[in-house]
């Protein structure tokens, strides 16, 4: 008699063990998809609106309006705040007259490296998520595997005549727990890898952007401010 071996009947067919497993297995795979597709949509963003403000911010529009603009949004991007936090820590020191050029600087970039590793932080979420699915799921799967040919084993003991026939199935229905777990670990790791250097090239993008700009507020900081305010204008 011919035997169903198709990947879902195997999973009906295995022992309550290795079906938790690959329920499991499953579940986090389908969570893994769910973190990949959320990320692929943040760091487009993330980039789309950086790239935005950048070209806003070089396009020779003077900072104190960039600032008042950036203040007002409801929705920035990482750059965006960072220049925002600069910014406004070095109004407020100069407003205050605390220090020289060096202090308003100093103050500035401490702002301004802050915020970065919030940011940071904030696009790096749940990349460890993947990182676990990529480097766990392999083994949960291997369990689920040598946990399903132990059954099957224990099973044929009883028999006293052991065929090929008899011995597929088994083994079949545990093999497949491997499979799944395969099956959750590659896209994850694959994401993982693609997602760390794009995160690595946004990091160098912000910290060029606080070398870059905290040139600029070191030039203005030792210009007196302009008329009727107390933060650079200037380039």
């Amino acid at each position: 008699m011919n035997q169903d071996l198709s990947i879902f009947s195997l999973m009906l067919q295995a022992s309550f063990v290795v079906q938790l497993v690959m329920a499991a297995l499953l579940l986090v795979s389908l969570a893994s998809w769910t973190v990949i597709f959320a990320k692929l949509i943040s760091l487009s963003k993330v980039r789309a609106s950086n790239d935005a403000f950048e070209q806003e911010f070089w396009s020779g529009k003077n900072l104190n309006d960039l600032y008042q603009a950036v203040a007002g949004k409801a929705q920035t991007s990482p750059l965006e705040r960072i220049f925002a936090a600069g910014m406004r820590e070095f109004l407020k020191l100069r407003e205050r007259r605390m220090g020289d050029g060096a202090t308003l600087l100093d103050g500035a970039r401490r702002a301004m490296r802050a915020s970065f590793h919030r940011e940071l932080d904030a696009i790096e979420s749940n990349l460890s998520f993947l990182a676990s699915v990529g480097s766990v799921s392999p083994y949960v799967g291997l369990f689920g595997t040598v946990w399903g040919i132990m059954h099957a084993f224990v099973g044929l003991s009883n028999l006293t005549q052991v065929t090929l026939a008899t011995v597929a199935p088994g083994i079949a229905e545990a093999l497949v727990a491997t499979a799944i777990g395969l099956f959750a670990a590659i896209p994850a790791v694959i994401a993982y890898n693609r997602f760390a250097r794009q995160i690595d090239r946004t990091a160098i993008t912000l910290e060029t952007f606080i070398e870059e700009f905290s040139n600029i507020l070191q030039r203005n900081a030792v210009q007196p401010a302009p008329a009727g305010t107390a933060g650079p204008a200037t380039r």
